[in-house]
């Protein structure tokens, strides 16, 4: 998902009542899967907030990374 950063990824999820769930996640690491943002959607285009956290906990993964 370019528009949160480089590498992330994205799984949608349909439930049986028509309501759409998903999970961000940066899987480009040998060791580790990070799950940095997960919720349900409202509307057809991924809210501002939501990409906005996925940024930030993008950013605490790599600052993170740094420091191993």
């Amino acid at each position: 998902m370019q528009s949160v950063g480089s590498g992330v990824q994205e799984i949608r999820l349909r439930g049986e009542h028509g309501d759409h769930y998903r999970v961000m996640y940066i899987a480009k690491f040998e060791e580790v899967i990070y799950v940095i943002h997960a919720f349900e959607k409202t509307s057809a285009k991924t809210e501002q907030k939501d990409i906005e956290l996925a940024k930030s906990r993008l950013q605490d993964v790599k600052a993170m990374r740094k420091k191993i």
